[in-house]
C-alpha cells in the first residue's frame, strides 16, 4: 500500500497532480502485478492534510515508536533507536533537586568510580519506581528500553558493585537524604508512626547463622589480637541468619523469613525503613523484652530524634 501521484496535462500546457492511495495485487492467472486504487483524495493543491495527518496518527498507532519515527523519517536520515525519556527524566529532575547526586558523589571515595556508581544507584531507583525488577532485567531495561542522562547501558556487574558501595555509605546517605526531603516537602516530623511486618522467601533453606548483637546488626569478624574479649564477644553474641524461620504473619512457618519496619509521618510519608533477621517470635516494638525484639521503642525513638527537628518524636505501633 502506497501513496500514488498522478498527473495529468491541461490543454494550456499546465499540469494537476492526483494523490491516491493505492496498492498491488498479485494476478496469478496472467502472472503479473497488477495496481488497484483503493481511495482518491483529489487534486494535490486542494487536499484536505488534516484529514491526512489524522489518518497517519491513527495508523501511527499501530507501530512501536521506534517504528513510527522510522516510517516519516525525510529521505537521508538514518533511524538508529528510540528510548522513552519522561519518566526518567522527572525522576532525574527530582533526583538532582534533592541532591542525591551530589551526596553519593560525596561519599563515594573513589574518584574515578562517583559518576558511574551515581548514575548506576539512580538507574536502579528509576527502575524501581517505573518499572520493578531483578538486577538482571533492570540492567537490560536501562540499556535497551529508556534513555537515562549519563548512562546509555549497564550490565549487572556495575549494579551489583554500586550497590556494594551503597552499603558503605548507607547511614550517612540516609541522613542526608532524610534532610533533604523534609526540607523540600516540608515535613512534620514532630510524631511519627512504626510499625512492622514480617516476609518470606521462597526457599527451603535459612541463611548461615553468623554472630549478631541485641539489634540485629552483624558483628565484626574477631581478630587474632583480641584474645579472650573475642571469645566473650562470641559466647554473648546470638548466632542466627537474616532470612531465618520462625512465627510468620504470612502463616509459612516453613519459609525463611525477615522482619520489615517502616517510619511515616502523620500524613504517612515515608522515611525510613528497617530489615532485621528473624528470630523469636517478634511482636512489635513495645512489647516484650529487650533481648526478645530485633527493635524496641526506646532505641527506634533515639535514631528518630536525631532526625526530627523539635527532637521530640513519637512512636506508635
Amino acid at each position: 500500500m502506497y501513496l500514488r501521484t498522478v498527473t495529468r496535462k491541461n490543454k494550456n500546457g499546465s499540469s494537476v497532480n492526483y494523490l491516491q492511495l493505492a496498492h498491488n495485487e498479485w494476478d496469478a492467472a496472467a502472472q503479473v502485478s497488477r495496481r488497484t486504487v483503493l481511495y482518491n483524495f483529489g487534486r494535490a493543491d486542494q487536499v484536505d492534510r488534516d484529514a491526512i495527518a489524522r489518518l497517519v496518527a491513527s495508523l501511527s498507532q499501530v507501530l512501536a515508536p521506534g517504528q513510527a519515527m522510522a516510517a516519516t523519517a525525510p529521505p537521508g536520515l538514518a533511524f538508529t533507536e528510540s528510548r522513552p525519556l519522561g519518566g526518567t527524566h522527572a525522576l532525574d529532575g527530582l533526583w538532582r533537586r534533592l541532591g542525591i547526586d551530589a551526596m553519593i558523589r560525596g561519599l563515594v571515595k573513589d574518584p574515578r568510580a562517583r559518576e558511574r556508581t551515581e548514575r548506576t544507584l539512580f538507574a536502579l531507583v528509576a527502575n524501581r519506581a517505573l518499572k520493578p525488577s531483578s538486577k538482571l532485567a533492570a540492567s537490560h531495561w536501562v540499556s535497551d528500553d529508556v534513555a537515562i542522562e549519563g548512562l546509555p547501558a549497564v550490565d549487572d556487574d556495575a549494579c551489583y558493585r554500586a550497590m556494594d558501595r551503597l552499603l558503605t555509605m548507607e547511614t550517612p546517605l540516609a541522613e542526608q537524604v532524610y534532610w533533604a526531603v523534609a526540607d523540600l516537602l516540608n515535613l512534620e516530623v514532630d510524631l511519627l508512626f512504626f510499625d512492622t511486618t514480617s516476609t518470606y522467601f521462597e526457599t527451603g533453606q535459612a541463611d548461615e547463622p553468623l554472630a549478631r548483637d541485641e539489634h540485629g546488626r552483624r558483628r565484626p569478624e574477631p581478630g587474632p589480637q583480641d584474645g579472650d574479649a573475642a571469645a566473650d564477644t562470641e559466647e554473648a553474641a546470638q548466632l542466627r541468619g537474616f532470612r531465618a524461620f520462625g512465627k510468620s504473619k504470612d502463616h509459612r512457618d516453613d519459609l525463611p523469613q525477615v522482619i520489615i519496619g517502616m517510619a511515616v509521618t502523620r500524613t504517612g510519608i515515608p522515611i525510613r525503613v528497617w530489615s532485621w533477621p528473624n528470630a523469636v517470635a517478634f511482636t512489635g516494638p513495645g512489647h516484650g523484652s529487650r533481648r526478645q525484639s530485633p527493635v524496641w521503642v526506646g532505641e527506634y525513638a533515639g535514631r528518630s530524634a536525631a532526625w526530627c527537628r523539635t527532637g521530640s518524636c513519637g512512636a506508635s505501633r
